[in-house]
């Protein structure tokens, strides 16, 4: 390969990282908020800045950080804390399994890199159905981005949980709400979908009110049962 295919390369990369940066930034900063509540919150559960630091660096996962750090501040033991974010984070399972195809055959380095770097964001703006081949840099660019925004919040959580008092109670909690919109509205495109989403926040509803802990799961399956039943039964067009 001579050094005008490597540049050219190198080139196309780059703009398919920078692509999905951009195509990710809004979400990015949608979740800053949540990110500053997740450090604020783990100095409040006890962690020391350090230790705050790394949970958003080696977990990183919003929805799951805050409730360990929950269930640590009230002294849960760990095999507890590690059950209840398998069942939070079991989502993820589902989104693998929906981008399997597209994924599978990427090198392993690939494999593991976004699977890491996956989040409900990232799966968002890659999985745009199996008619769309997904390229690696830019699902690379998109999770990337999106990690580094969500460290830089926890870091600015850390400092401001340091200084400013109840930092909890400045209602942050609501960009996870609006996040998840963000992310649900645009994908809403037929009734099939529609079916899902209304289906799923029931369920949802119903679980939380019940206190069943894989009411998240639960209320996934159920959505996405209910859309697919409705797309045969209609001969809905995929």
């Amino acid at each position: 390969m001579d050094s005008s295919s490597k540049e050219t390369i190198t080139t196309t990369a780059l703009d398919a990282v920078i692509k999905g940066a951009l195509v990710i930034l809004p979400l990015t900063i949608a979740v800053i908020p949540w990110g500053i509540l997740a450090g604020s919150f783990a100095l409040d559960a006890g962690l020391t800045p350090m230790e705050s630091q790394a949970m958003s660096a080696v977990i990183f996962a919003g929805a799951a950080q805050l409730v360990a750090l929950g269930m640590i501040k009230t002294g849960v033991g760990l095999t507890g804390i590690l059950i209840t974010t398998l069942l939070i984070t079991s989502r993820h399972f589902l989104y693998g399994m929906a981008m399997r195809e597209q994924i599978s055959p990427m090198p392993l380095k690939w494999r593991l890199t976004l699977g890491f770097l996956l989040t409900d964001e990232l799966f968002a703006i890659a999985n745009q159905g199996k008619q769309h081949k997904l390229d690696p840099w830019f699902a690379f660019g998109g999770g990337f981005s999106f990690y580094l925004g969500w460290n830089i919040a926890t870091a600015i959580g850390i400092i401001a949980g340091q200084t400013l008092p109840n930092l909890d109670s400045w209602g942050l909690d609501f960009a996870i709400a609006a996040t998840f919109i963000a992310i649900v509205v645009p994908a809403v495109k037929k009734p099939s979908i529609l079916i899902c989403v209304l289906v799923s926040l029931v369920m949802s509803l119903i679980c939380e009110l019940m206190n069943i802990q894989a009411g998240l799961l639960i209320a996934a399956l159920s959505g996405m049962t209910s859309g697919t039943l409705y797309a045969k039964v209609t001969g809905e067009k995929a």
